[in-house]
């Protein structure tokens, strides 16, 4: 018995992205259906570039599953990258060489900071590994994890809010502002609006309009970025712990959620809009009733950094893509003279995409604090502890 944990590895252009996750207990019922299903969303909307146009990516599973089931011992997961075809010269593990290193860093990126911190003079060593395209692996991943937390009735899905200035007019923080909705069928019909969706969102005049934004920015040669919810339903009353800031359930999301790449802010439940209100209009009244109940799910699911039993609410919020087509003014390190960033094929936005990735992460927290408190070498032992 021991914690969940997951590594992952791999470049950009790099033959390809490999993952292990640890601590998975056996007996688990793993479909490849499903992991492939969540690589395709992660792939799909408006505003993605060249690159999703040559890979389809499928994660294969190399160890760990016997027969669709979980052995207890470490998962190896692998996604070949398509792309590595054309870059076989260029990023070689001994052989090869790069006709043109990348000399000049772009405003936003790790280019400038990885490279001073790792000694880099070719910035194309931070730019395969700073890349989202990792997160294609911790989709695969999140996927391999959400299959645990089906044992629990656990359900997972994402909504995009708002893209530069496009804002949807509803949203699943409204609806627990105003209610907690519990098993919620009002919070699936939501989020199954938004998986019909190009910018993944449940509001048909806004989805026009993030498009509208996405389109003039390509045009401009510019970026955009946004903010995403993702909402997990029936989530066990007691994950986290308000004893230990390590295991504060909200903390450990926080730091997830701003692991992917492009997250600036942070929110549970309320999140910011909890400044301007008084208390009576932010924490949620406790009713009698079986089990007891909320009158709202303004604490979105987490008091105290333990999980109260209500739906848990993230909301994320994204920054434009740091490679622009028209790009910003910097330096080129070779020769310390000013020059316009590095131009890399990127996305016009990935927003869409990134509430996928939230997805993943928020889906392999919640497993860690399953495997923590119900801890047990196969999932026959977490249920008995579960139900007990």
């Amino acid at each position: 018995m021991g914690q969940l944990k997951i590594l992952t590895a791999g470049e950009s252009h790099g033959r390809a992205l490999v993952g292990i996750i640890e601590g998975m207990p056996a007996g688990v019922r793993i479909a490849q259906e499903r992991i492939d299903a969540q690589l395709r969303k992660r792939q799909g909307g408006a505003g993605r570039g060249g690159r999703m146009k040559i890979e389809h990516d499928r994660a294969q599973i190399l160890s760990g599953v016997r027969f669709g089931l979980t052995l207890g011992s470490p998962i190896s997961l692998v996604i070949e990258n398509r792309d590595w075809e054309n870059w076989r010269e260029r990023m070689g593990v001994f052989d090869g060489a790069d006709p043109s290193p990348v000399t000049v860093p772009r405003p936003g990126h790790a280019d400038l900071a990885g490279a001073l911190k790792y000694g880099h003079t070719d910035l194309r060593n931070v730019i395969e590994r700073a890349s989202a395209r990792e997160t294609a692996l911790r989709v695969a991943i999140g996927s391999v994890v959400q299959q645990l937390l089906d044992a629990f009735s656990i359900w997972i899905g994402s909504h995009v809010v708002r893209i530069h200035t496009a804002t949807a007019s509803e949203s699943l923080r409204l609806l627990f502002d105003r209610s907690a909705p519990g098993g919620s069928s009002e919070v699936r019909e939501m989020v199954s609006r938004a998986d019909a969706s190009e910018v993944r969102t449940s509001d048909r005049e806004a989805e026009k309009a993030m498009k509208c934004c996405i389109s003039d920015a390509a045009a401009a040669g510019d970026t955009v970025g946004g903010m995403f919810e993702v909402v997990a339903l029936s989530v066990p009353v007691g994950l986290g712990s308000y004893a230990d800031l390590e295991r504060r359930l909200d903390a450990q999301i926080a730091g997830a959620f701003m692991g992917i790449p492009g997250v600036k802010a942070v929110e549970i439940g309320l999140g910011v809009e909890c400044a301007g209100r008084p208390g009576s209009e932010v924490h949620d009244p406790i009713l009698p009733g079986e089990g007891l109940r909320r009158g709202s799910n303004r604490a979105g699911g987490i008091e105290g950094g333990v999980g109260n039993g209500e739906p848990i609410l993230v909301r994320a919020t994204m920054k434009p893509i740091p490679t622009l087509q028209r790009p910003l003014p910097s330096v080129d390190l070779s020769t310390g003279e000013a020059a316009p960033a590095h131009v890399e094929r990127s996305d016009v936005c990935a927003v869409p995409a990134a509430a996928v990735v939230g997805e993943a992460m928020l889906a392999i927290v919640l497993g860690r604090a399953l495997c923590e408190k119900y801890g047990g070498d196969s999932l026959d032992e977490m249920m008995k502890n579960f139900r007990s």
